[in-house]
């Protein structure tokens, strides 16, 4: 970073008058700040990194503050950064604005192999922290394994059902995939079947694996009862939302079976409820349905869910979510990304695959392609039936995939946030007139109670807003509007429900 461009983002810092994902602010005027290492570890453990501005404090309307000590303070920085593991190599650059010093470290993420990054004297498990908003939380156990299940390469689709036996998976299937491997593969054809089995890790000393379970036993549900899809159709636009009847679902289903059970289910619900547009064609005069979302697309979801969750005991409890609103459909799938993939990459490039097994034999089977062009072709139909772009969102252990209805008028919140505030939070400020500047948390504000017109729940406020952490959006934007009382709960008498909405005050 350049001496201007920090003097840039104190200036930006004192404008927006908050921290945020990728910025810490300590004061520093008195001394080093003595425990560094939750925000050290929280940006080397985003794929961002982080900057730490030492000479801004809080407490006192985000002025500038003289650090104690330039060389000191770059000193003490490096040998707390010394304390982490892998050690963190800070970049610092120093301004001086009206006369006070201000001192900037950046931070580097790690790779992700190198993951997580955590302070020594407390050790993996307690030392290792995440950014949320502008708050570092200590990593959960499932955080922490996933980053150690990718550098040491667990393979938990094919760990041992030690409940189940060879007798357990279906005879049909199986030969079904036998015979297609043999056709495909020649050199499988002098091998025997239980040979076969082994190879491809559908069986392990004669043992089913998760991976043969999901995919021929008779009925996997015997010995991982969650791994399914819960599907739902709920009235309006959010959970908590009642229809006319006051039913809190339109329809709802367990979808069990094999993964291809459950795609044909999955499938089937949606068909079931989803609208149909019918017109005649003044050509021939014959009838053309057209359904809501395509269901090509919808299909590629559904598979990318099943086949890129994770599979670890510590997801084995949680199904696979599919929703269906009024205004959009979103599939929520057990697991973020995998590896070094983001979001940005998503579809573009070709990513690490967490269930190797599973993707091969669901290619035998010519259920998938397994050529990673499930999303491009999302999007692409999304597109070419004028539907808004898809949002795909990768938060605290879960990946999600929405789909907008292009038979409502509703603005996703991707593109809310950038007309909204990306647009008063965020851009510079150079081209605007000052009081425009004075005058945009009222600006703010004014945007999300006009947004919350409807009832919102905590999670559309986030994402309205543009912020993973729900925690952060409630701190700092909502409470406040419920104290003045310009919002109102829906549930007055539960305010920490998980079913809790906000609406703009009549």
């Amino acid at each position: 970073m350049l001496e201007i461009e920090l003097t840039q983002l104190v200036k930006k810092v004192q404008d927006l008058q908050a921290e945020s994902q990728t910025i810490e602010l300590k004061a520093a005027n008195h001394g080093c700040p003595t425990k560094l290492y939750d925000t050290l570890s929280a940006f080397s453990n985003q794929d961002n990194g982080g900057i730490i501005i030492f000479g801004i404090d809080e407490a006192h309307s985000y002025a500038v503050v003289d650090v104690y000590d330039v060389q000191d303070l770059m000193k003490h920085v490096t040998e707390q950064c010394n304390q982490m593991h892998p050690k963190v190599r800070a970049v610092f650059t120093t301004c001086t604005i009206d006369g006070n010093h201000v001192v900037s470290a950046e931070i580097p993420a790690q790779d992700v192999t190198d993951r997580p990054c955590f302070y020594e004297g407390r050790g993996r498990y307690k030392g290792s922290y995440v950014r949320v908003g502008d708050a570092d939380e200590p990593m959960t156990e499932y955080e922490i394994y996933s980053y150690e299940a990718f550098r040491r390469k667990y393979e938990d689709e094919i760990r041992i059902v030690e409940r189940a036996e060879a007798d357990d998976l279906d005879r049909d299937s199986l030969l079904r995939y036998e015979l297609a491997l043999k056709s495909e593969r020649p050199h499988f054809a002098q091998l025997s079947e239980s040979r076969i089995l082994e190879l491809t890790s559908v069986l392990r000393n004669g043992k089913p694996t998760l991976a043969g379970i999901m995919l021929f036993a008779t009925y996997p549900q015997a010995f991982f009862p969650q791994l399914s899809i819960i599907a739902t159709r709920i009235p309006g636009t959010q959970i908590g939302e009642i229809g006319p009847n006051e039913e809190r679902f339109i329809d709802n289903a367990r979808i069990e079976g094999s993964l291809d059970e459950q795609l044909r289910g999955a499938i089937a619900f949606v068909r079931k409820n989803i609208r149909t547009t019918t017109i005649i064609s003044p050509e021939n005069g014959e009838r053309i349905d057209t359904a809501e979302y395509p269901i090509e697309a919808v299909r590629e979801l559904i598979l990318n869910a099943l086949i890129h969750r994770d599979y670890s005991i510590h997801t084995q409890g949680m199904p696979i979510q599919l929703q269906i609103f009024d205004d959009r459909m979103t599939i929520i799938n057990p697991g973020g990304l995998y590896g070094r993939l983001t979001i940005d990459q998503l579809g573009t490039i070709q990513p690490d695959t967490r269930n190797p097994v599973i993707a091969n034999a669901l290619e035998v089977l010519r259920v998938t392609e397994n050529r990673y062009s499930g999303i491009p072709t999302v999007r692409r139909l999304a597109s070419e039936t004028g539907m808004a772009a898809p949002l795909f969102e990768n938060t605290r252990g879960e990946f999600r995939a929405t789909l907008y209805s292009p038979l409502t008028r509703t603005t996703p919140p991707s593109a809310v946030n950038h007309e909204t505030f990306n647009r008063l939070n965020y851009q510079t400020d150079s081209h605007r007139p000052s009081t425009r500047r004075k005058n945009r948390p009222e600006e703010r504000n004014a945007a999300i109670l006009q947004f919350c017109a409807t009832p919102r729940t905590r999670r559309e406020i986030a994402d309205f807003i543009g912020l993973d952490s729900t925690a952060y959006t409630m701190r700092t934007y909502v409470q406040p509007l419920v104290v003045s009382g310009q919002l109102v709960l829906g549930l007055p008498g539960k305010p920490q429900s998980s079913k809790q909405t906000y609406r703009t005050a009549q």
